[in-house]
Order: structure tokens, then C-alpha cells, then sequence
């Protein structure tokens, strides 16, 4: 694949960012993307390897080789419809996905991975500048309805897999806006939303029907528009209605539940997870007007919780024009520079430093917040301890005790599970870690306990990746398609 001898020719070229001093005036995606050359030179460096881990590190399984030889010999058309073939959705994983695919890369055994996620990320780009990116509908309707509730990645991929079967989709949203967590969740200069704006006029022009301020539910709950389950949400619709109505109903929303932090002190003011914090910024960028925004400007800013939704944090505290801002992270600081040869082609541990890093954020590692300290009910600092692995746990250093002065802390430690009203009103089961109950088995799977009820995407699996999210509403989509009519041609 490639030039045969390309890996040993060319560098590595990374994707290049703008100016920090220039980003920080706004919210728009400063990633400077691969020119034709050098992607070219970096599908060069494809190694023709024999075994391409590369597809298997990747949960889409994309086709990396193929579309790497292909930009190589700058058949950019043919290379998008390889990409497509296995991800709906290129131009999200293109800029959001980690790239586990990098990781399995072998080259990457003692040298620098192919760029496959700078190639991926040119071939979409140059896809919807030529105008390669068209609706597909179904050229035969099968007279089955289904429904998908949840509109991230996960709702996405299916709801679109399942329209070109010929199957009658709706798509459900509790939000506003369509998108789950892309929409809401990820900061716009890492994504604009124009990318799924764009996305969703394809869809529904392949004939999905999108429903948003919609919340599917048990009405007896009682959940209003201002409950942190239905959000937005202007009308609420039974599991009932929707069994009577549709031949199929899949769940495909978010782990939404946020780890929270019960230590003394947590009732002060200022003290917010980060998914109250970040969809704020994400509505008033879309040009919505709200009441008592939380805002870091000025403040002295903590972000507890070391992942990508507290680097989020760091980068947008940056943009609001924060005091400062530190970033906790309880597990020890990792090596700068992975060990290959032992954890090679799996995903492995390194310090990972984000571009909102580069931006201006103090890190601290090993550290675990005690208590939250306030005055006249509002944050003003918390105390912290170091802590060490003994005996397999974590443990307090004595005599390491800490004060950080903060006007503003973000919890920013992850998801616990999908909300509980959704699975509850469906009388779904739900796994130890209270997530949907559904196994990914070729017969029957992503198929719940209640009948022809499925579940797919973070509400299946828990918190992770949005590339996991399109390749369970894929699969899924099978899944549901081979219920309605015996069999399947949609790829699994």
C-alpha cells in the first residue's frame, strides 16, 4: 500500500494549529488540515505490513490501507466512498476520534504512526468541497417503522443505515437541537456544528424524519423543561405510543449521568459539572440567548477530572478569559513517551497533552480533592491531598494536605450511566453499572428484554468513544433490520 518505500522516506507530518493568541478571540476550529501533497506523503508512508492492525484498532473497522494507497495516487473520489463504506460519519472521527488506529499502526512499533486521522480527516473535507457527499435514499420502502431515540452519533449512524434499507425512520431528540453530546458536549472549536447541521439535511433528505424537544419517557414522571433529564424538552411521548406506533424502537442515547463528587462543601455555588457548563457556551455560540450563564471570566478556575471533557473545560475557561486555570487529576502523572514493544497495537498509556492544554492550564497529577471550601455560601478554594498507589489503591501522603484558591469548579470526572427515567419507562434491564442490558451477539443482538425494543451506543456500553457510538448504531441497524425483515444486507 502506498509507495513501497515510503515509510523510510517520509516523515510523519502533523495537522497544525493556529496561533493560541489568535484562537482564543473565538470559538471556530483553528486546525490548519493536510494539503493534497502532504497527505499524499503521508499515505506513502503506508507500509504494505501484510496485517493491518490499523482496521483493527479502529472500532469502525475502516479500510485504512485502501484509502491510504488511494490518496497516495490522489483518487481522492474512490477514497471517500472506502471510507464511507465503513463510517457514516468521517468528518466527526476525523476531528474528535483519539485514533486508537494510530496506536495499532505498525509502524508504530519504534517509529511514528501513519497520520491515518489527518488523511481521514482531508479525504471528508475535500469530499464536501467537490460535492461527493449526496443523500442515498432507499430506492425501495419496505412499509416498516422504526424509532430512535437519541440523536448522537450512535441515533445518527442507525437512523441512517436503517432509511437506506427502506425502512420509515423517526429520529427523537429530547434537545433542541439534533447531535447528543457533538451537539452539546463538545466544544465548538474542536467542532463547529456545521458538520452535523450539514449531515442532518442528508439525512433527512434520504427520508428520516427528525423530532426534536422531544422526550421519551414515562409521562408520570412528571419531568418538566427544566429537569437535567429532559433539558429542553417541549413534549414528552410514553414508550406506549411509540410501540404502538412503530415496529421497532432503538435507544440510542448517552451515558448522561455525571460522576459527581460528594465531599463537604458541595452545595456552594460555583460549583457545576462540566455538562452544565460546556452545552451553555455551545447554545450561546448558535446565537441563543441565556439567563445566568456560567462564565469563567476573571475567575480563578478549577477543573477536576484529567480527560478529554476537563481538557474541554480548560480550553473554553480559556476563551471566557479565566484568572487561571488548573486541571486535577487523581491517577500518577504517566511516562511522556509509551513503552512499544509492551503495549503495542493497544491503546497505550502516555501523558497526552491537548492542544486547550497548550493554551495555558497548570496540571496537577495524584491529587484528590478533600473538601470544598466557601464563604457566604459561594466557592472560594478547596483543600487537596496527594495520593500514592499502595497495595493496588489509592492512598492519602500524609502531611500533603493543600489549599487552591477557586472561584469556579467544573467536575469533569466522567459518566456514570445513561439516566435511569429512559430505561426505566421501557422496563429495560440494566447491567451492574446501570446501562442498558443488551448483548452484541450475531443472533439477536443489541436486542433489550422487552420486546422489539434495542439499545445501542453509550446507553449499551457506558461512556466512550464517539467512533464506538457509529459503529454500535451500524451494527444495531443490522440488528433491527434483520428483525423486521429475516435478513440483512446492511455491513455489520
Amino acid at each position: 500500500m502506498g509507495k513501497t518505500t515510503g515509510f523510510m522516506e517520509y516523515e510523519r507530518i502533523e495537522e497544525g494549529y493556529k496561533p493560541v493568541p489568535e484562537r482564543l478571540k473565538h470559538y471556530k476550529e483553528f486546525v490548519i488540515g493536510l494539503d493534497e501533497s502532504q497527505a499524499k506523503v503521508q499515505g506513502a508512508r503506508c507500509m504494505d505490513c501484510g496485517t493491518p492492525f490499523c482496521n483493527n484498532g479502529c472500532p469502525v473497522n475502516n479500510i485504512i490501507p485502501d484509502f491510504n494507497d488511494l490518496v497516495y495516487h490522489a483518487d481522492w473520489k474512490s477514497a471517500i466512498e472506502v471510507l464511507h463504506s465503513t463510517n457514516n460519519f468521517p468528518e466527526f472521527t476525523g476531528r474528535i476520534c483519539p485514533a486508537p488506529c494510530e496506536a495499532a499502526c505498525v509502524l508504530n512499533v519504534n517509529d511514528d504512526a501513519v497520520g491515518i486521522k489527518s488523511i481521514e480527516h482531508a479525504i471528508i473535507d475535500r469530499a464536501w468541497e467537490e460535492g461527493w457527499v449526496k443523500p442515498r435514499p432507499a430506492k425501495h420502502q419496505t412499509g416498516k417503522k422504526v424509532a430512535v431515540v437519541g440523536s448522537g452519533p450512535a441515533g445518527l449512524a442507525a437512523a441512517q443505515q436503517l432509511a437506506r434499507a427502506g425502512h420509515s425512520v423517526t429520529l427523537f431528540e429530547k434537545n433542541d437541537r439534533v447531535g447528543g453530546l457533538l451537539r452539546y458536549g463538545i466544544p465548538d472549536f474542536k467542532m463547529e456544528k456545521s458538520h452535523i447541521d450539514r449531515r442532518v439535511k442528508q439525512l433527512e433528505a434520504e427520508g428520516v424524519v427528525i423530532r426534536t424537544s422531544v422526550f421519551v419517557g414515562a409521562a408520570k414522571d412528571g419531568l418538566g423543561k427544566d429537569s437535567k433529564v429532559t433539558n429542553w424538552a417541549k413534549e414528552t411521548i410514553t414508550p406506549e405510543q411509540l410501540n404502538k406506533e412503530f415496529d421497532a424502537v432503538l435507544l440510542t442515547g448517552g451515558a448522561e449521568q455525571s460522576r459527581d463528587l460528594p465531599v463537604p462543601g458541595r452545595e456552594l455555588d460555583g460549583i457545576h459539572f462540566a455538562m452544565e457548563f460546556l452545552p451553555q457556551q455551545n447554545k450561546v455560540n448558535a446565537g441563543d440567548k441565556l439567563k445566568g450563564q456560567i462564565t469563567a471570566t476573571g475567575k480563578h478556575v478549577i477543573v477536576i477530572g484529567g480527560g478529554d471533557t476537563g481538557s474541554d473545560c480548560v480550553g473554553t475557561s480559556n476563551r471566557h478569559g479565566a484568572a487561571s486555570v488548573t486541571q486535577f487529576e487523581v491517577m500518577p502523572q504517566p511516562p511522556e513517551v509509551e513503552n512499544r514493544p509492551l503495549t503495542w497495537p493497544y491503546w497505550p498509556l502516555k501523558l497526552r497533552t491537548s492542544s486547550s492544554h497548550e493554551e495555558g492550564c497548570v496540571r496537577e497529577f495524584a491529587i484528590s480533592t478533600k473538601e470544598f471550601v466557601g464563604e457566604k455560601g459561594k466557592v472560594k478554594g478547596l483543600t487537596t491531598v496527594q495520593v500514592e498507589f499502595k497495595d493496588g489503591k489509592l492512598v492519602e501522603i500524609p502531611g500533603t494536605e493543600k489549599h487552591y484558591q477557586a472561584d469556579l469548579v467544573l467536575l469533569a470526572m466522567g459518566f456514570v450511566s445513561p439516566v435511569a427515567p429512559v430505561l426505566d419507562a421501557f422496563g429495560v434491564e440494566k447491567d451492574a453499572r446501570g446501562n442498558a442490558r443488551a448483548t452484541t451477539d450475531f443472533d439477536g443482538g443489541y436486542a433489550t428484554n422487552v420486546p422489539k425494543v434495542f439499545a445501542a451506543g453509550d446507553i449499551r456500553r457506558g461512556q466512550s468513544l464517539v467512533v464506538w457510538a457509529i459503529r454500535e448504531g451500524r451494527q444495531a441497524a443490522r440488528a433491527v433490520d434483520e428483525f423486521l425483515m429475516g435478513y440483512s444486507d446492511l455491513p455489520r
